[in-house]
């Protein structure tokens, strides 16, 4: 086995899997942007926890608000409320076959969901598969490539001098994006270049207040003061919270200032309350502004960040979570604790709180548990699956959900008045040694050093040792051109000429093809094995991108030249220039991003009225996109633009759905489950033709790049006539769902037959006839 290098640099120049992590931004004094701080408060043992419970249940707080004024129309007026809770990284499928899975070891949650509702296990994330991009598919009902996130939790834009910027997924929904050399534009960009309409619109407008929990761009995302930042957008300049935020950030960086210049993420970041035009909530509150969204927006509300809503749950600046600790940021002011720091503990007190004051709708985001996140000054750490500390996390994690469902209980909130939906932003990949002789939870599994970790890989330094000469027209400052990687296990790479008369390089360029060639040949030696892998699995170019909806047309700058889905154990980075050629981190362990099956499936659980209760169910076909349709269809809400995603119907009641879904609902789900194949970015139109595209880019010379010539014409054919037939697909599918006009069987079975064949035409290009299954765990068929 080769040594292994150990790593250091600064967390918070790194953009990953988790939450609030940046590439090339770097937060001076702002640690809570840094992946792996949670709140400062320890574990509470065994006996203190169950008192801790027994005291909120008893709470005389749980009096609940007067909540008349939201006009949900579920069909038989039972739904009152709506919770909806989207983990990090929590799974389902077991990571070790021998140790209990996330879902599990919280059998308080997992008992709920199968004991109440059904938990659709055969549920699937989006491209590329990030936090970032799968909340927002998930609280808007649209792929990617219709709100901007193609590429996250970071991306990268390329000027028209070959010079690139890393953007931060993670804004305000109307915060816009802007360098030298691109276009300015939002960064919640829609297909026509206007800012994405906004998610709790459909509730507000219906006169319910809408509570978001560290929900992504949801909440104010930053503390910047600058003309467009949050907190000058927001509360104005000038303002109480203009200058509270200007003054911590001249204040030197100095360990005696980090309580003060973290103060303003602290009050203002993470938290708000999106309030119906009129409500009491609200009125000292500041104006929700969405000038662009869609009908208009006037005359709304909002508070934003806990210096405004903790007095409002509690009376007083700090709110304690579900184990009775005060949640606080890691320096001991009360407030928000980070993004990091939102533990199931965490957000599910907030979530209560805003319920129990008459906010009847509630997003909120719990941070992942399969890390050591630690308190301020400790240094991140990833655990393998059993590994005692991430039990315990799960085991906290558990008794805060134990701890949540008792207290709405106690004050009338349950499965007969509330609809609750569960999921996840994305799977994981484990980067580590396997362990057999444990489960966890009775034995906890030990790793020893270099056993847990992805592989660090520095593209720059593969790439001079393995293709000198393409790395002479790339790297270094007398290279004429120059390239860069969206940091991840499945890397896209950005390609540019530079100068003034520069930019992005087309796909078709020489250097392109031949950057991608080489790519596609990219090997790494594995510090694990001492062997030799080849890094590539899959590849696609722009035209392939297109059919993962991973294109951007109204702003291109942010649009990769081509993108590789990677062996999922590396990490395969530029950034920064001092990273190993191949080498252990083990910082970090838990990989996504890719296209691996434990990293694209995952897992949906509802329940409320007019939920079925099934338990597991694994032959539904579901993604991100689905579950907003699904909801307001329940609810009799409606959006002002049509959905990428389709009412799940198969869970639910005949009577919990609209007249024109129930006439004909047989056609209805058959027509949707075809087009979910045709249309998602997991479903078996997109694999197969990524599958093509990728040996399209593999093939081919300097002098005959014929084949790779007639693939493409035809990916970029087929895929077309997906987006003409998909949206055919879509008019129906959102007509019958909530515009009152039911299926019309002929015509169902007519678009039916042309998605069949489509994909049969799509499986045909990649690879001919062949069947066999991927090495990745995807059927071809």
């Amino acid at each position: 086995m080769l040594p292994v290098t150990q790593l250091s640099f600064p967390l918070h120049l790194r953009v990953t899997k988790s939450r609030y992590v940046y590439a090339r931004l770097v937060i001076v004094g702002n640690p809570n942007y840094k992946r792996g701080i949670m709140n400062h408060k320890p574990v509470l043992p065994s006996l203190l926890r169950a008192a801790s419970l027994a005291a909120l249940v008893a709470s005389p707080a749980l009096a609940f608000a007067d909540i008349h004024d939201c006009r949900i129309n579920s069909a038989r007026g039972d739904i009152r409320r709506v919770i909806h809770i989207q983990f990090d990284n929590t799974h389902f499928r077991r990571d070790n076959p021998n140790v209990p899975s996330d879902l599990e070891q919280m059998p308080h949650l997992l008992n709920f969901i199968k004991g109440n509702g059904t938990l659709l296990a055969n549920d699937h994330t989006i491209l590329i598969s990030h936090t970032a991009g799968g909340i927002l598919s998930t609280l808007t009902g649209v792929y990617p490539d219709r709100h901007g996130q193609t590429v996250s939790n970071s991306y990268v834009r390329t000027s028209t001098t070959g010079a690139f910027t890393f953007p931060s997924s993670f804004g305000y929904w109307t915060d816009p994006v802007s360098a030298a050399n691109t276009p300015t534009v939002p960064n919640m960009i829609a297909a026509d270049g206007t800012n994405a309409p906004a998610p709790w619109v459909a509730y507000t407008r219906a006169g319910c207040d809408v509570g978001a929990v560290a929900a992504a761009n949801i909440v104010l995302e930053n503390t910047n003061t600058t003309p467009t930042g949050d907190i000058t957008k927001v509360f104005g300049n000038p303002s109480p919270q203009q200058a509270e935020a200007d003054a911590a950030r001249v204040l030197p960086n100095t360990p005696a200032n980090a309580a003060a210049k973290a103060k303003p993420q602290t009050d203002f970041v993470g938290l708000a309350v999106h309030c119906a035009q009129g409500s009491a909530v609200c009125a000292a509150g500041q104006a929700d502004l969405l000038p662009a969204e869609p009908g208009g927006y006037t005359g709304f509300k909002g508070l934003f960040g806990a210096q405004s809503i903790n007095p409002f749950l509690t009376g007083g600046a700090v709110l304690n979570d579900l184990l009775a600790q005060p949640i606080t940021d890691p320096f001991a002011n009360p407030g928000f604790p980070g993004f990091d720091g939102m533990s199931a503990a965490v957000s599910l007190a907030y979530v209560a709180a805003m319920q129990e004051k008459g906010i009847p709708v509630t997003f909120a985001y719990i941070s992942d548990a399969h890390d050591f996140h630690g308190v301020s000054g400790n240094q991140h750490v990833a655990f393998g699956p059993g590994d005692a500390g991430y039990v315990d996390q799960l085991k906290a994690y558990d008794e805060a959900f134990d701890a949540f469902f008792r207290r709405l209980a106690a004050g009338g909130i349950t499965k007969d008045n509330t609809l609750f939906v569960f999921t996840v932003d994305e799977g994981d990949h484990f980067a580590g040694v396997q362990k057999n002789d444990c489960d966890g939870v009775n034995t906890p599994c030990v790793y020893g050093p270099n056993e847990v970790g992805e592989i660090n890989a520095n593209i720059d330094t593969l790439v001079t040792h393995q293709f000198p000469s393409l790395a002479a027209q790339f790297l270094g400052s007398a290279a004429p051109n120059a390239f860069t990687v969206h940091g991840d296990d499945a890397p896209t790479f950005y390609l540019a000429k530079k100068g003034a008369s520069g930019g992005a390089l087309a796909q078709t360029d020489p250097l392109t093809r031949e950057f991608e060639r080489s790519i596609a040949n990219l090997t790494a030696i594995n510090p694990y094995t001492g062997l030799i892998d080849p890094l590539m699995v899959r590849m696609a170019d722009q035209t392939g991108m297109r059919a993962l909806h991973m294109m951007v047309d109204a702003d291109p700058a942010r649009n990769p030249v081509f993108v590789l889905f990677a062996d999922p154990n590396y990490f395969i980075t530029d950034f920064p220039a001092s990273t190993c050629e191949t080498c252990i981190n083990p910082l970090f362990a838990w990989n996504h991003g890719d296209i691996q099956k434990e990293i694209a499936q995952t897992w949906l659980g509802v329940v409320g009225p007019g939920v079925r209760r099934e338990g597991v169910a694994r032959h539904v076909w579901t993604d991100h996109a689905d579950v907003r349709p699904t909801m307001l269809a329940l609810l009799g809400l409606k959006d002002s633009y049509g959905h990428d995603g389709r009412v799940i119907t198969e869970p639910l009641h005949e009577w919990a759905l609209p007249r024109s879904l129930r006439q004909h609902q047989e056609k209805f789900e058959r027509l949707g489950a075809v087009y979910k194949q045709v249309n998602a970015p997991f479903g078996r139109f997109a694999m197969h033709l990524l599958s093509a595209s990728t040996d399209a880019l593999k093939s081919g010379s300097a002098s005959d790049d014929g084949a790779y010539t007639a693939t493409q014409s035809r990916i970029e054919d087929l895929t077309g006539q997906r987006n003409a037939l998909a949206s055919e697909m879509k008019t129906v599918l959102d007509a019958a769902a909530f515009g009152t006009q039911p299926i019309d069987p002929r015509h169902a079975e007519k678009l039916i037959d042309r998605g069949e064949d489509l994909l049969e035409r799509a499986r045909r290009l990649a690879h001919g006839d062949r069947e066999r299954r991927d090495h990745d765990g995807h059927d071809r068929d």
